[in-house]
């Protein structure tokens, strides 16, 4: 399998919608300045997991789970 890699620019957000819109899912249960040794593991697992089996219209409406689960 061959991949193609692109560098977006710095400070340049618009170049990189797919990582701001991660970024901002992520942000819904951890705020900007979380200090993140006070997050334990078993609560950063089961916001991944929630993050994880969310619809995305990009995807048909599948959870990037299930998308992967068809793929292995």
């Amino acid at each position: 399998m061959e991949l193609t890699w692109y560098f977006a620019r710095p400070y340049a957000s618009w170049q990189r919608g797919t990582n701001e819109n991660m970024n901002g899912l992520i942000r819904e249960f951890f705020p900007k300045g979380t200090n993140f040794g006070e997050i334990g593991a078993d609560e950063i697992a089961w916001v991944e997991k929630l993050i994880n089996c969310r619809p995305r219209k990009c995807l048909n409406w599948k959870a990037p789970r299930e998308v992967m689960e068809l793929t292995n």
